[in-house]
């Protein structure tokens, strides 16, 4: 029912010209022709002249926008002719507007000296949540922005995630040095996807998994534009995944960033890093160009665990929890560049981790539109992630992408494709299977948005098609599952009206539909008062779903070693025995004719098979997960010397998803995987395995049978410790054979509640204190595993001390406090305990061409473990140096 090749294939070309009808009514207005000229110029501070980097630059009237570059410099190759104002609004400075004349043929100047102010949070524009232009103050969801100075600090380390680890309401779980889980609101997990992460509308989500590998993008951190977080259900206008919230990251375009870059960094752990980025524009204005290429490499953190007590080692002096390792307590294949066997730890150096990355840009700058054609990619290598069925090494994978877009303020038209390629084959830690994985996602989409009743309407419309394809090689997927494409198409739109100037409604929707899920609604209602313009209040009622990914629906995996004798064994040396030693009524035949001489079974009726097999199975009766979500939330600035947000939210998720689970376990069971019976519509053998005589009776033998006392001395052990190691996991497979089966399945309904708090205060305009603290509860509402836990802690918060100073220098103290909390992800179940984090940085600014700076992450160099399972997180001190020309 899932092999839908050609029913995806071709609905693409109606689905295209569903796009083009639609934008072709915007197109002719916006390519109009009419005269043009560059306006350029340089925005500096009043108090001591310095230059303002990555301030956003308009042109009233116009959704023209652009950024500084480091030197303060910015400029529009092509605006209209007449007059213009140009205006500049940017957090902690005054906003400024400047008058200009463009004539056709010249080219006007603007400058503009910005007066520091203490805070301004309404001058902030943000474009995620409502994928169209609005003050953060006034946006209808919780949403904050991740500051320019914040990504520059920590460039240095290369961990994108890092940059969100102190807003509110988001956890920023670290296994190791990349591997990295970003989540918001609750129930977390070793490989989340509940957060929909886009670049320049691109999902870089793995196709298999639909998490992220934060460590493949492909350009540094400080070249990023804008980074926001919309937390809450985003599947409204983003579909499915965006479950928890929707990350926002935009790129600047290349006359954004005109210039070459080079920055240079390293430090402990072996750090080295060196990235550089050239980009300039054609004389006439119309043709831009921009690329950029990068090294890095590090040691790890990650310590093989092929000794039998490698993982309570690890986390001995960390935790006063008893560490419980998975079975069969050690991992099978240490980390490449060492040695060892199975049971014994490993020996030898680790191989350093290292990322290679380039990507290349060209745009073309029309009459208030924007063409542009990108690619790029990363090849990672001997990072290791922490799976649902263990810890996977990555020896080398290749994520190629490319991003084609044409648009203006009113429409775009944008494709897209992101691929994985495994080079060499990654390894599961657990078993030392090698592991393959070839995708790829293709996408189309097209938006048009537009303003009427003067400006107090606007309406977005969109749609998009995409399709996937995976190919694991038959070692992540059964061969009837794997090498599959699948289809995915939906539509959406929003409505927003201004009744009056203090009052907002929006609706919006969007439809869904794929060839692995039914079809899914997602509305969204919001009512947004704001008294004045640095004030609001709103109230909001989403509603999301998360598709299950490959895994969760074709998975086929062994697991090593469940520690359990097999029953097959058992009863096959029991028969052997008595046919040759202990049987007086027969010779030679065996059990088996004894047993039908007098009138009984062939076989006992547990008959397993000779060795108990282990397995990790997806469930592809799986539902789609859904939550619907009410929140209440204000945002203002207070005397432009502080900004609070405070967001409340209540939410409903049913059908939730369990994380891999015993299968006989699991809500409803799995219709693939049942429990083991005695006999058909007899009693289940889970129930009775420790108790041997209902086994025996329930096999037609009687206490007082002859065969009842050889019988009962030898099985009854075996029968035991299954019972202790692995009862629960027994199943029935639909071939007929038994195995040990962990599985997926929904798990009923869960509500989660909590509160979510961020407060910042200016003590000058040099001084700023930021705190932020997050409370998160949840009951489950209806039967499920004890095992079902949101690893999510019900606590944490984070306060930031931060100076810019007036000769060029800046530093930063942070502090991020979290409280203990239990994790059960997969095979790794086990309590996370409470930590204080703190990390320092500071900067200078040697002239306007040259930046040196230092970073340090967990200062005090305490080893803390954020995940069961994943590795010990250390200190890091980096420095680096970034020269611009």
């Amino acid at each position: 029912m899932f092999k839908s090749v050609p029913r995806a294939q071709c609905r693409w070309p109606v689905f295209l010209a569903m796009l083009v009808a639609l934008l072709s009514w915007a197109v002719p207005s916006t390519l109009a022709a009419q005269g043009t000229a560059a306006v350029r110029g340089t925005l500096t501070r009043a108090d001591n002249g310095a230059p303002l980097a990555g301030v956003t630059v308009t042109i009233r009237g116009t959704r023209i926008s652009t950024v500084t570059n480091s030197n303060g410099q910015y400029e529009f190759a092509r605006v209209p002719v007449g007059p213009q104002v140009i205006l500049v609004r940017w957090i902690g400075y005054q906003p400024a507007e400047v008058a200009v004349t463009v004539t056709a043929g010249g080219s006007a100047t603007a400058d503009a000296a910005l007066v520091a102010q203490a805070i301004s949070l309404g001058e902030v524009v943000v474009t995620g949540v409502s994928r169209a232009p609005e003050r953060v103050v006034e946006a209808p969801a919780a949403v904050s922005v991740v500051s320019a100075a914040t990504l520059r600090d920590i460039s240095v380390t290369s961990q994108v995630p890092l940059a969100l680890a102190h807003l509110p309401g988001t956890d920023v779980v670290q296994s190791g040095v990349n591997d990295f889980n970003v989540n918001a609101r609750g129930f977390n997990s070793s490989l989340n996807r509940r957060v929909l992460v886009l670049q320049d509308g691109r999902d870089l989500a793995i196709a298999f998994l639909g998490s992220q590998e934060w460590n493949s993008l492909s350009m540094p951190l400080e070249d990023i534009g804008t980074m926001e977080m919309v937390r809450g259900p985003g599947s409204a206008l983003y579909g499915a995944n965006a479950f928890s919230g929707v990350i926002n990251i935009t790129t600047p375009t290349a006359r954004e960033v005109i210039g070459t870059k080079i920055s240079v960094g390293g430090g402990e752990l072996s750090t080295f890093k060196t990235d550089i980025r050239h980009a300039g524009v054609t004389p006439d204005g119309k043709f831009g160009y921009k690329f950029n290429a990068g090294f890095y490499t590090s040691g790890t953190w990650t310590r093989s665990r092929t000794g039998a007590t490698d993982l309570a080692s690890e986390y001995a002096g960390v935790t006063d929890e008893v560490i419980t390792a998975p079975t069969p307590g050690f991992e099978l294949r240490p980390l490449d560049g060492q040695t060892g066997a199975p049971g014994t730890s490993a020996t030898g150096d680790r191989d350093d981790l290292r990322n290679i990355f380039g990507s290349g840009r060209f745009d073309y700058y029309g009459n208030n539109s924007l063409f542009s054609i990108e690619g790029g990619a990363t090849q990672v290598e001997n990072e290791v992630f922490v799976t649902g069925i263990g810890r996977v090494q990555v020896t080398k994978a290749l994520r190629p992408w490319a991003r084609v877009s044409w648009g203006n303020p009113n429409y775009n038209l944008m494709a897209w494709y992101s691929g994985r390629k495994s080079l060499d084959p990654q390894f599961s830690l657990a078993s030392g299977v090698p592991l393959e994985e070839s995708s790829r996602i293709l996408h189309i989409e097209g938006q048009y948005n537009r303003s009427f009743a003067e400006d107090r309407a606007r309406i977005v419309l969109g749609g998009s098609a995409r399709s996937y394809h995976v190919d694991t090689e038959n070692t992540l997927m059964s061969l009837a599952d794997d090498n599959r494409t699948d289809g995915y198409f939906s539509g959406y739109g929003q409505f927003e009206y201004k009744l009056t100037p203090q009052w907002r409604i929006v609706a919006a929707s969007r439809v869904d539909k794929g060839d692995l899920f039914n079809t899914q609604f997602s509305p969204k209602g919001a009512i947004v008062f704001s008294p004045n313009e640095d004030h609001a209040i709103r109230f909001t009622v989403n509603r999301a779903f998360q598709v299950p990914n490959y895994s969760e629906f074709f998975l086929r995996v062994n697991i090593p070693g469940n520690g359990t004798t097999s029953p097959g064994d058992l009863e096959a040396g029991l028969e052997g025995y008595y046919a040759t030693v202990q049987n007086p009524l027969v010779v030679g035949p065996g059990l088996a004719a004894v047993m039908g001489g007098l009138g009984l079974p062939a076989d006992i009726p547990w008959n397993f098979d000779a060795a108990t097999g282990a397995f990790a199975l997806g469930n592809p009766t799986t539902n789609v997960e859904h939550v619907t979500s009410f929140e209440l939330g204000y945002k203002g600035t207070i005397a432009d010397r502080a900004y609070v947000s405070v967001d409340f939210f209540l939410s409903k998720i049913t059908d939730f998803v369990t994380d891999l689970l015993p299968a006989v376990l699991l809500p409803g069971g799995n219709p693939k995987y049942s429990g083991y019976s005695l006999s058909d519509g007899g009693t289940d053998v889970l129930g009775d395995l420790t108790n041997i005589d209902a086994v025996l009776a329930g096999a037609g033998l009687p206490a007082a049978h002859p065969l009842r006392a050889i019988i009962d001395t030898l099985l009854r052990p075996g029968f035991q410790q299954l019972a202790a190691g692995a009862g629960p996991l027994l199943a029935t497979l639909p071939g007929g054979n038994r195995a040990l089966v962990i599985s997926y399945a929904n798990a009923g309904e869960v509500t989660e509640k909590g509160v979510e708090v961020g407060i910042g205060v200016a003590a000058s305009p040099e001084f700023r204190i930021d705190g932020t603290y997050t409370f998160f509860d949840f009951d489950i509402d209806q039967i499920s595993p004890d095992d079902i836990v949101p690893n999510t802690p019900k606590h944490k918060g984070s306060i930031a001390l931060s100076y810019n100073g007036l000769q060029g220098f800046d530093a930063s103290v942070k502090a991020r406090l979290v409280d203990s909390f239990d994790w059960a992800a997969g095979v790794f179940e086990g309590r996370i305990p409470s930590s204080q984090t703190f990390d320092v940085t500071a900067g200078y600014q040697l002239n306007p061409n040259l930046r040196l700076s230092v970073l340090v992450t967990n200062l005090f160099d305490q080893d803390r473990f954020h995940l069961f399972g994943g590795s010990l997180v250390g200190r890091r001190m980096l420095g680096g140096a970034t020269a611009t020309f």
